[in-house]
This record gives structure tokens, sequence and C-alpha cells, in this order.
């Protein structure tokens, strides 16, 4: 499996630890993506197998819907976009509005297992914390998995072409 790195943008800093601490995270996938998969698509969430779906929605509501919200449109706020007086970025939406589908499998994998402050590193602020030491691999497979499920079949098909062209477990 691979992360597609890119030179970052103006002002943000590569963590390499962060990318080195993924790339650990996304290799110890390997068995869960077995089951996870699916045989048409490329990608690792189990979105379209209604127990994984069904684990990660009662997940979600446990520990991602304070933030998040129940309904999955983000932290209740004019603009997810802009960054709070402190310096942090409201938690944005899961749904379709948001930005979630725009990222691989591995990445999101990687932002809910690490949080996003390790993720990307330097200076960067994030109130997002990494969940790999509170939820399972498969837990954060099935959220994930739930997440997707929510969005219309256009966001679903598009999604599945960026974990294509990312090169997710399925499309190797």
């Amino acid at each position: 499996m691979r992360i597609a790195l890119r030179k970052p943008k103006a002002g943000v800093a590569v963590n390499l630890k962060g990318l080195i601490a993924a790339g650990a995270v996304l290799a110890g996938l390997g068995a869960v993506a077995v089951w996870a998969s699916h045989d048409e698509e490329p990608g690792l969430l189990p979105y379209d197998h209604p127990d994984a779906v069904a684990r990660g929605e009662a997940i979600y509501a446990d520990y991602c819907a304070s933030c998040h919200g129940a309904d999955l449109s983000g932290d209740d706020v004019e603009d997810w976009r802009v960054r709070d007086a402190d310096g942090y970025l409201p938690a944005p939406p899961h749904d379709e509005t948001g930005h979630t589908w725009h990222h691989p499998d591995e990445i999101l994998i990687a932002i809910t297992t690490l949080g996003t402050e390790a993720l990307v590193g330097g200076d960067y602020r994030s109130n997002m914390m990494g969940f790999g030491d509170v939820l399972s691999e498969q837990d954060i497979l099935d959220v994930l998995a739930f997440i997707k499920s929510t969005w219309p079949q256009r966001v679903i098909d598009t999604h599945n072409e960026i974990n294509a062209r990312a090169g997710g477990l399925n499309a190797l």
C-alpha cells in the first residue's frame, strides 16, 4: 500500500514521523482489509456490508457525533473552513457537503487512527485526536464505512474513483 506524497502547500510542513507512523498503521490493515474489502470496487471500507455499517453507526454515535454531528453535518458553525480564534478548524461535515470523500481510504484511516496534527505535523493545529489507541482497526473501518454508506451514489462513485487512482489495496 502507498500514500501518494505531493509537494505540501506553502506554510504546511510534512511530518515525516507522522507519515512513517501512517505507513505502519496502513501496513497493519492488510489482514483486516481482506474481510473489509468488497469485490467490485477499489478501497478498504466495507460500506456495502450491512453488519459493518451498523457497527460503524453505533461507534460513530459514541465517538464522533459530538464533534461531527449526529447527522454528519459537522460542527455547528457558519463555515467549517474558517479557523476559530485559537487557530483550530471546526470539525468538518462527513456528509456530501464536506471533504471527507475527497480523500482515499488510506488517508481517512490514517487521520482517524493518528489524528490530524500527528499526521500533518509542523504547526498545524487540530482538535481531531487519533483513535488508534481507543478503537480497533476494524472499528475504524466500520465507522468510515458507515460514513461512506450515507453518501449519494454519485459521491460514492467519485470516492471509488479516487481510491482507484490512489492505488488502494483492491486497485492493485
